[in-house]
């Protein structure tokens, strides 16, 4: 792994929370800016996905750590109104499974460009995966779902928020 790699894992890693750890109020920026990152990354680093051999499948694999990943991260996440505004808020065990990803994503790339070169070049040939490009489309495609999860959930949950029923119910419980 390159230090630019090390570099942008880790302030992606910070990024991610810095934004999220503690009580945010929600507003179109909780959702237009890692939109924009997520375009920009997805622009960025899958320009050319590979598609060959079974480079697919993996790509799918990573598409599914996404979501499951994303799921739980979300799940980590309460929101609820404070002084007549929504508000999200995360803590430690958001911050811990975002660790445990992207940490995962670097020791796995610093192994595999390391001491598991060798592991992960059979592996690849026994399940024709063309290289390291579909290693690292596996892995952008991971953050990226994982990102948009989450961000589909918030919207699920400032939608369940704003809904008649929950307004009554708000109006009820004052």
């Amino acid at each position: 792994m390159s230090t630019a790699q090390w570099i942008l894992n880790l302030a992606l890693l910070g990024w991610v929370l810095t934004r999220n750890l503690g009580t945010r109020r929600v507003t179109r920026a909780t959702f237009l800016v890692p939109l924009a990152v997520v375009a920009t990354a997805g622009a960025w680093f899958l320009r050319d996905l590979p598609t060959a051999g079974h480079d697919v499948h993996l790509e799918l694999v990573g598409v599914a750590a996404g979501l499951v990943l994303g799921t739980l991260a979300a799940s980590l996440t309460r929101m609820h109104r404070r002084h007549g505004h929504l508000v999200i808020r995360a803590g430690t065990a958001f911050a811990a499974v975002w660790i445990a990803t992207i940490g995962g994503r670097m020791l796995f790339a610093q192994w595999a460009t390391h001491s598991g070169a060798r592991t992960i070049g059979e592996f690849s040939m026994r399940h024709q995966i063309t290289g390291a490009d579909a290693w690292t489309a596996a892995f952008v495609l991971m953050a990226l779902t994982m990102v948009a999860v989450r961000l589909v959930v918030t919207g699920v949950q400032v939608s369940a928020h704003r809904s008649p029923s929950a307004a009554l119910a708000e109006a009820g419980a004052a």
